[in-house]
């Protein structure tokens, strides 16, 4: 049984506790590692994410009389209580702004959406740049897409989740998080166009190959990244504007020396569109050497990621970069940081085998530098948004 199967009876007598009823359903949505393509989502690019067996999940039931109650097993305080009527865009702080979001992007759409009682219970890791937000909103989206008989298919209730981080809560984030949630199917990697949303299941079964992915969750978040996706991305917008393209998706690798010519009064600018040029290279890279049984071959590209979004993104910190030197030097295939940056999680490929003396270097070497220790575990690929009871 899954750890989703597992909590669904738990999250059900919990929801009955809260709301002195049992609710309709149990809705599960994964978090997400991202295995390359950073940043690329909001530039129409190429993204490579893997669902995790850690989810969120929501036990749901409608109302008739047009209040939303939000729980969360995991926050402090008590019931959330909001009228969806009164509901409006505003740069929110709190947990109960994503669900609310998410009820209001449904609304604004003409879905026939009415009030709910809500309770979540959620084993994704919050900061830890693994998209404990999409996971909230995508289960949010399920849950009262099947209350309300709505059908809804993966990708609409991706791009819902989306509107509802970007346009209530003020984040705006690409969609290769809420797609990654709804949409990844167990044992694949998921390759995303974030331009046309064309995508593709590609085979990862890194067990029948003898390797492991890990997760390195750093335990920290630092205070500068809490601005500083927005300014990346309004970045990436001017270079693409300088460059005459409508994206830096248009921005062909071979033309990069050029674009990058045309930047050079722009130094800042310039570093970040080559982040991304080289970043979406990199996607397509990956995906050809395990279309090809070559996955060995992609632990080089992980770390040229991590140098770019290190150098030229500049959205890694001392954390991120030790978890990825110290990883590599204990014998790591490839390492790069994965999410937002600033703080969250590192990725690490490496053989089975080695698995455990590279996480006790790690280990060792955030002691050593008097870091917090570190939460290191296996990243599975695993399925997507689906109701489990």
């Amino acid at each position: 049984m899954t750890q989703t199967a597992h909590g669904a009876p738990r999250t059900a007598v919990a929801f009955g506790e809260v709301y002195g009823a049992d609710p309709e359903g149990v809705w599960a949505a994964p978090g997400r590692v991202n295995l390359i393509g950073e940043h690329t989502d909001y530039n129409d690019g190429f993204v490579m994410p893997l669902a995790l067996p850690h989810t969120t999940l929501a036990a749901a039931a409608p109302r008739t009389d047009g209040v939303l109650r939000l729980h969360s097993g995991g926050a402090d305080g008590g019931i959330v209580e909001l009228r969806i009527d009164e509901l409006r865009p505003a740069p929110q702080a709190g947990w109960a702004a994503y669900p609310a979001g998410v009820v209001w992007a449904m609304r604004e759409e003409g879905l026939p959406v009415g009030g709910a009682d809500l309770h979540y219970d959620s084993t994704v890791p919050t900061g830890a740049g693994l998209s404990s937000s999409a996971a909230l909103e995508v289960a949010t989206v399920l849950a009262l897409s099947d209350l309300y008989g709505l059908d809804l298919p993966p990708q609409e209730a991706a791009r819902l989740a989306q509107r509802a981080e970007n346009a209530f809560v003020g984040v705006p984030c690409g969609i290769m998080d809420q797609t990654a949630a709804a949409c990844c199917t167990e044992g694949h990697a998921l390759f995303l166009d974030t331009r046309d949303l064309t995508r593709r299941q590609v085979p990862f079964d890194l067990a029948g190959e003898g390797l492991r992915l890990m997760v390195v969750d750093t335990r920290v978040k630092h205070e500068l990244g809490d601005g500083a996706y927005a300014e990346r991305r309004a970045g990436c917008e001017r270079g693409a504007r300088a460059l005459g393209v409508r994206a830096l998706r248009d921005v062909p690798g071979v033309q990069l020396p050029e674009a990058l010519a045309k930047l050079a009064d722009e130094p800042t600018v310039q570093a970040l569109v080559r982040h991304i040029v080289t970043e979406n290279q990199r996607v397509e890279a990956v995906v050809a050497c395990l279309d090809a049984g070559r996955t060995r071959a992609i632990g080089p590209l992980l770390t040229a990621g991590h140098a770019s979004l290190r150098d030229d993104f500049k959205i890694s910190c001392r954390e991120l970069d030790l978890a990825v030197d110290t990883a590599n030097a204990a014998g790591a295939l490839g390492a790069r940081m994965t999410g937002g940056g600033f703080g969250g999680s590192a990725i690490v490929l490496v053989e089975e085998a080695a698995a455990a003396a590279v996480g006790a270097a790690v280990t060792e070497a955030f002691a050593a530098a008097g870091h917090a220790t570190p939460r290191i575990f296996e990243a599975v690929a695993s399925a997507g948004a689906h109701r489990i009871e």
